[in-house]
């Protein structure tokens, strides 16, 4: 007869009875195991063949625990739930049988991930699309071929069936290099970059302290992936008499798709966007430089100013070369208009 405990996957978890160990099996696992595992749940592992006792296989639940004796229980791999459609209201820009383009919102996660298991864009476009949309995503990630932030706006495509994604992924993996993908954004940065254009060319990685962040890294690090992002400066705000400037609204393209990769390369050169907690929560003391009236609307401005405006990319079906454009959304726009009233 086969052993379903060498033979199943998932957590191996090894305790030790100490001199104070007492009770039924289950109750004492269900203790040391935390409120994860219900009693009923380690009772059902147990008589599953999940349990061995110092090293024999144990199926009772309502053996008594021995000072000294060790417990190895194998508990499941967490599994993820599966996302369910939500009548969450989209903003389409174009809709066809392949492809649907949206303005993302603020505050609109794209996929399900630990934290925001509902309430995304996903549970959206499932109610939107029902059955349509691409399984290559896999099941937290239907349809989806890029990303944005959860804080940042502007435009989106997901693909609608398989065909479609494949094409798409294959554009946004050229970055645009030979195929007509191109990505836009603009931003409101702190202070004047150097140059009214320039390019970053500057590897990124995952932080060393904390690894939900990113960072520039050296060349040749092999953790590191490469990242260009061409940025133009389009209006200069509050310019003091020896040409400095407050702040900057950029446009920036990229040249490759990284994490973060915009607010990351700007803080590189010394200008991180606005309201960015992350990468420029070192720069806010700089509103006290503003007048009262821009001081309030900066200060109020609670994410990073970060919008996609523009994404044009080759319909995978048809051929043609389709662009969108979404205007600065209602809060940004605020903040543009504040900052050239602190200009004048």
């Amino acid at each position: 007869m086969s052993d379903p405990f060498k033979q199943a996957s998932g957590i191996r978890k090894v305790l030790t009875a100490d001199e104070s160990a007492e009770g039924r099996l289950d109750a004492w696992l269900t203790a040391q195991l935390g409120a994860e595992f219900s009693r009923s749940r380690v009772k059902v592992l147990i008589k599953d063949g999940m349990l061995t006792v110092n090293g024999a296989p144990a199926a009772d639940p309502q053996k008594k625990v021995k000072p000294g004796e060790t417990y190895e229980i194998l508990l499941p791999e967490p599994e993820d739930p599966e996302p369910k459609g939500e009548d969450i209201p989209l903003d389409i820009l174009f809709e066809d049988d392949d492809v649907i383009v949206i303005s993302k919102p603020s505050g609109l996660v794209v996929h399900p991930a630990a934290g925001n298991w509902t309430g995304t864009l996903v549970n959206a476009l499932i109610h939107h699309c029902g059955e349509s949309l691409s399984g290559i995503g896999g099941v937290k990630r239907p349809g989806i071929v890029h990303r944005l932030d959860k804080d940042t706006t502007g435009v989106m495509i997901v693909a609608k069936n398989d065909v479609a994604h494949r094409h798409l992924s294959l554009q946004f993996a050229d970055h645009g290099r030979t195929m007509p993908l191109e990505r836009a954004y603009q931003a409101i940065v702190w202070g004047r970059p150097p140059t009214l254009k320039g390019t970053i060319d500057a590897p990124l990685g995952r932080g060393t302290a904390d690894r939900t962040r990113r960072e520039v890294k050296r060349a040749g690090n092999q953790e590191a992936d490469e990242a260009i992002t061409h940025y133009e400066v389009l209006e200069r705000f509050h310019e003091t008499s020896n040409a400095l400037s407050l702040a900057s609204l950029v446009e920036c393209h990229l040249e490759t798709g990284r994490t973060h990769q915009i607010r990351v390369h700007m803080a590189h050169i010394g200008h991180p966007l606005l309201g960015d907690a992350v990468y420029g929560g070192g720069f806010k003391t700089k509103a006290n430089l503003l007048p009262d009236d821009a001081r309030k609307v900066v200060n109020g401005f609670k994410r990073q100013a970060l919008h996609a405006y523009m994404l044009q990319f080759e319909h995978p079906r048809t051929g043609e070369i389709m662009r969108f454009e979404a205007p600065l959304p209602d809060d940004m726009m605020e903040l543009v208009v504040a900052l050239r009233g602190a200009s004048l």
